[in-house]
């Protein structure tokens, strides 16, 4: 059984930082990759930063400068950094999970439940 759970949600003002984990509970080592999505409300789900089993880190546009996405593999936790926040960071975020199969048919997703980020004026 893959469980995810986010955590490091909470109330935070415009301009501080907040820095969430998601503590997985096998070895990340086994995902091709792992992502933090967001969801505000009335919105859809939106990709925001991304990390590969190699290594590699993505931005979304709408977040690139002020998102870090980091992973420690013993831990088997990925982290996102948020930096300067704003009140349009207000959402609940996901911790995505994916291990590829033969065809994206054979894909395997794992989600975490959400940790809420309320960020005030």
């Amino acid at each position: 059984q893959v469980q995810l759970v986010e955590s490091g949600g909470g109330l935070a003002q415009a301009g501080q930082s907040l820095r969430l984990s998601c503590a997985a509970s096998v070895s990340i080592s086994n995902f091709n990759a792992m992502h933090w999505y967001r969801q505000a409300p009335g919105k859809q789900r939106e990709l925001v930063a991304s990390v590969t089993s190699g290594g590699m880190t993505v931005d979304a546009e709408s977040v690139k400068g002020r998102f870090t996405i980091s992973r420690d593999n013993a831990k088997r936790t990925i982290y996102l950094q948020i930096d300067s926040l704003n009140p349009e960071d207000t959402a609940t975020y996901y911790c995505h999970a994916l291990t590829r199969g033969l065809s994206a048919k054979y894909d395997r997703n794992y989600w975490g439940q959400g940790t809420l980020v309320i960020v005030s004026s």
